[in-house]
């Protein structure tokens, strides 16, 4: 049986962490910068920041670290860099809620890349969760090609194949210790985002919201969803984020009474229902 202070410590750390990121999606959204200028500044003010840390933290041993990871911390790099660039681009081309609910199905596109990859056989309750999942994203998915948001959900699919991929190439490197990759990816963000952007300049609000929401909403759970995983299951974490799921949408309807979809509220529901049954399954049976 698992320390309780261990179970406490990974419990508090990814409510935290959750709880940071859930209005990211209303602060994507209340600022004015264009999309590239913000996928440029959520790069490049969390890798200073966490990489600071990390040089304070490891010195001359995050370079050992990094270059140690070989192709699986490339792979890692790349990932994550388009996992971030895609979600926010996403947030800029659909409902909020319409992204968080095809975040939320990252744990079944794992599953299914582990069973692919890994040789990773999902049991029949997996499987059932995975099915319906997917039924419920293609029901979303065709509400969003009549209304023109058809572009923004393929997006955000994609930013959950990256969260999906991302852990799979975790999973298959236990021993390799790959937030340096991560830290590196953020910069690849910023690098890439410098191609598309035309204004740097922040004005008004964004002066705040910007620094704001890339301290609070990115550096700062990046720390703590990369360490919970020591003292808690993968299952218990992905419990945490559908809080995301569920919270998000509700700041920006508050906010700025952008209201989902009936479809998305309908599907999205399923979604969260079902990886949150299957995600308490799994734990009652550990």
């Amino acid at each position: 049986m698992r320390d309780l202070s261990n179970q406490r410590k990974g419990s508090l750390m990814a409510f935290v962490a959750v709880m940071l990121i859930t209005p990211d999606s209303l602060f994507i959204r209340l600022s004015s910068i264009d999309t590239w200028g913000l996928v440029f500044y959520r790069g490049i003010i969390p890798f200073s920041i966490v990489f600071i840390g990390m040089i304070i933290i490891y010195q001359i041993r995050f370079f050992k670290i990094l270059f140690s990871n070989g192709y699986k911390g490339i792979a890692y790099i790349i990932t994550f860099s388009i996992t971030n660039i895609a979600f926010v681009v996403s947030i800029q081309n659909t409902n909020v809620a319409n992204t968080l609910v095809m975040i939320a199905t990252a744990p079944m596109l794992s599953a299914i890349l582990s069973n692919i990859f890994l040789k990773e056989n999902p049991d029949k309750k997996t499987w059932t969760a995975i099915i319906i999942t997917f039924i419920s994203v293609i029901y979303i998915f065709y509400d969003s090609i009549k209304i023109g948001n058809f572009y923004g959900d393929i997006l955000g699919f994609i930013a959950a194949l990256g969260l999906a991929i991302g852990a799979v190439i975790i999973r298959s490197a236990k021993k390799l210790n790959l937030v340096p990759s991560a830290v590196i990816g953020k910069l690849f963000v910023a690098c890439f985002a410098v191609i598309f952007i035309d204004d740097y300049s922040l004005i008004g609000n964004d002066l705040i919201i910007v620094p704001l929401m890339c301290l609070m909403c990115v550096a700062i759970p990046f720390v703590l969803v990369t360490i919970a995983p020591r003292f808690i299951t993968a299952a218990e974490v992905n419990l945490f984020f559908l809080l995301e799921t569920i919270i998000g949408p509700i700041w920006v309807w508050l906010i700025i009474k952008e209201q989902p979809t009936t479809e998305t509220i309908l599907g999205g529901i399923v979604i969260i229902v079902t990886i949150a049954v299957h995600s308490f399954l799994k734990l009652k049976k550990s």
